[in-house]
């Protein structure tokens, strides 16, 4: 299947940003970050959401239904040329389940950036959209906030504002749990949110997917849940072509989480990439969602087929 690439930002544009699920936990970040995107000619309008300090409950930036009445703005306001999460963590399944698709027109695809809770709607914009996506880094987030010369932010400005000059990922780190080339429709995300996604209208199943798990701060004995669960659930990881191993920072004995991986992803008879930075604590690239791309384990590389963003008119 084929996803709808949104229009590459350029400068001047305005962005609309939001939290669709935590607070902002340091305003003074989110005032960062906005410095950042102004650098590069990026106008940024702040929703209300984004500066919420939890009046509904403190792990949520406002209550559901402004949360989604936001998202549903940004996405349809021909105002905004992009929509940038300030921040991550609890509650983007709140949002999904209060928000009406109905009103947002599938043909008219924005770039959506994110990571962490938010892969819950990257997920959904596939779904429920045909939207292909972005993986990346947040506004009031680590890697964003800390200014435009961090290598987070520069990888994912590239991305929106330049995307012919990202043509591939590469992963001198890496290290290749099983060797191989496949080619597949990039998927994937924070595994906890996939797994919480599972048996609902916005679950995305990664049959013929290059699929992309990460995650942070879940014990090992978690992680096995979540992967075995993935496991289990045969519509979702039946049939993928490959799979992309990130970031599982503060999730216990790394040597335990790589054993982990290999027992629960070696088997599958697909190449498997593991170690690439892309997550949670680490210098982030970023990862696109829903475009045909090529894996290859062995030269840990990951070449995008397609253009990512269509170029503006």
């Amino acid at each position: 299947m084929t996803l709808l690439r949104p229009p590459a930002l350029r400068p001047g544009d305005t962005v609309a940003v939001l939290c669709g699920s935590s607070p902002v936990g340091d305003q003074d970040h989110l005032e960062s970050g906005l410095r950042a995107l102004s650098s590069v000619g990026l106008k940024a309008d702040v929703f209300a959401t984004a500066r919420d300090t939890g009046s509904m409950y403190d792990y949520l930036a406002g209550d559901d239904a402004q949360r989604a009445e936001e998202l549903t703005r940004a996405l349809t306001d021909p105002r905004y040329a992009g929509v940038l999460l300030a921040q991550g963590g609890y509650g983007m399944q709140r949002t999904l389940e209060a928000m009406d698709w109905s009103r947002i027109d599938a043909g008219a695809p924005k770039v959506v950036v994110g990571y962490s809770d938010v892969t819950a709607l990257l997920e959904a914009l596939a779904a429920k959209l045909g939207w292909v996506s972005l993986f990346g880094p947040m506004v009031a987030c680590g890697g964003f906030w800390e200014g435009p010369e961090e290598y987070d932010f520069q990888q994912l400005m590239r991305l929106l504002l330049t995307p012919a000059s990202v043509r591939e990922l590469t992963f001198p780190k890496a290290r290749t749990l099983v060797p191989g080339v496949a080619e597949g429709l990039t998927l994937g995300g924070t595994a906890t949110l996939l797994t919480a996604g599972l048996g609902t209208d916005t679950s995305y199943p990664a049959r013929d997917a290059i699929l992309f798990l990460e995650d942070v701060d879940e014990l090992p004995f978690r992680l096995d849940r979540v992967f075995t669960q993935l496991r289990r659930a045969r519509s979702y990881l039946d049939g993928v072509a490959g799979i992309v191993l990130g970031t599982f920072t503060e999730c216990g004995d790394p040597a335990h989480v790589d054993r982990l991986l290999t027992d629960r992803f070696a088997d599958l008879g697909v190449p498997v990439l593991a170690g690439v930075n892309i997550g949670h604590n680490t210098a982030m690239q970023t990862f696109p969602i829903g475009v045909h791309a090529r894996l290859d384990a062995d030269n840990g590389t990951l070449t995008f087929l397609d253009q990512v963003l269509t170029d503006r008119d």
